[in-house]
């Protein structure tokens, strides 16, 4: 069976405690150069050494899990220096049994396969986070229970940690043979993403010195811009590694989808008021100006309707038509012209604008920022 441990929640950094830790570093408290660190966890005579752990976040998705620690146990990898840590945000007995099927398979001859029980949701980050402070190798790996890892994935990712390497992003391939939807064409950014959760490798070390991820993030959404710009304060040394290649196949989504993933941007106003200069460099240079005029035309449009000034109005509900058009063909452009995919735009490319803005108030009035 997989070994299961419960989690402390407790157990967390704070900004005094990172504050100490990087001043006893740099000596005069300046941000610190990198050290040089080791790799593993010091064995016990007799044992092998770990030298990577790989976490897994999961929230009902047995069959997704299963694919998923199937790529992970195949790796070209020596099993008695690796192990599998899966955190079950919000646990159910279909996952339970995914990973303790895999662990017994595995056991004496494969990794080693933890089981957390998160008694969530409390979402992918503090998941991690449970993940990487139960790990016994100097190095964690983190993915998703959606992806299937290319049988070198880890071999080349840990190989990456020459002296001085304080994390490595690995590529992320995600394979498509239609012409997309607007949701798989947005999904498909991610193979261009800088860093993310869904492929990186750290230190240990270095996770502990910075705090791990920031449990406020809680959807799978900003939390890996987060831990990249807060190793970059750190002057973290953050290597691309092509060859570490993890497949992140496109699941299939309802229709309206977008209006389900919309509320994801109120996570934007934290990620702001973290790190305004890198969110404006990296994420969004400009604000969405054309969703805050979309949204003032169709205020416009209402009120001077209700006020009996037909004119103005007609002219404010004209922009508002414009607007919307404008952002529905820009969806359209490079996506699937199919009717159903095509009415489905035309409906959400009208209710976005509106919601957008409204979950990036609440980020504003949540997080305590002015985020335009």
């Amino acid at each position: 069976m997989s070994k299961i441990l419960a989690f402390d929640r407790d157990r967390r950094s704070t900004h005094a405690d990172l504050a100490a830790r990087l001043k006893t570093r740099s000596g005069n408290g300046a941000v610190p150069t990198p050290l040089r660190r080791t790799e593993g966890s010091l064995a016990r005579p007799g044992e092998v050494e770990v030298a990577a752990t790989v976490v897994v976040p999961t929230r009902g998705r047995p069959q997704l899990l299963n694919r998923c620690l199937a790529s992970l146990v195949l790796q070209r990898f020596d099993p008695a220096r690796f192990e599998i840590i899966v955190v079950d945000d919000g646990p159910d007995d279909d996952t339970r049994e995914v990973v303790a099927g895999w662990a017994a398979h595995t056991a004496g001859q494969g990794p080693r396969i933890t089981y957390i029980p998160s008694m969530g949701p409390h979402g992918p980050a503090a998941a991690r986070n449970h993940g990487w402070r139960a790990a016994r190798g100097g190095i964690i790996a983190f993915t998703d229970d959606d992806t299937i890892a290319r049988a070198d994935w880890l071999k080349n990712g840990v190989r990456a940690f020459e002296d001085g390497v304080d994390a490595v992003s690995g590529r992320i391939v995600m394979p498509l043979s239609h012409t997309p939807t607007d949701y798989e064409l947005d999904a498909k950014q991610l193979e261009t993403a800088e860093f993310v959760t869904a492929n990186c490798f750290c230190r240990k070390q270095v996770l502990d010195d910075i705090g791990g991820f920031d449990e406020r993030f809680r959807f799978a959404w900003r939390e890996d811009s987060d831990l990249q710009f807060r190793l970059l304060d750190y002057q973290a040394n953050i290597v691309y590694e092509p060859k570490a290649v993890m497949m992140h196949p496109i699941r299939p989504a309802g229709w309206g989808v977008s209006l389900q993933q919309v509320k994801k941007v109120q996570f934007d106003a934290l990620l702001y008021k973290k790190h305004p200069t890198l969110y404006r460099r990296k994420i969004r240079a400009k604000p969405r100006w054309d969703f805050y005029i979309t949204v003032a035309a169709l205020l416009a449009c209402v009120a001077l309707a209700v006020a009996g000034a037909t004119a103005p109005a007609l002219l404010a509900g004209l922009l508002w038509f414009y607007m919307t058009g404008r952002f529905c063909l820009q969806r359209l452009k490079r996506t699937s012209k199919a009717p159903k995919h095509v009415a489905e735009m035309i409906v959400t490319s009208a209710l976005i604008p509106p919601l957008a803005v409204f979950w990036r108030l609440v980020g504003d009035v949540r997080f305590r920022t002015r985020l335009l």
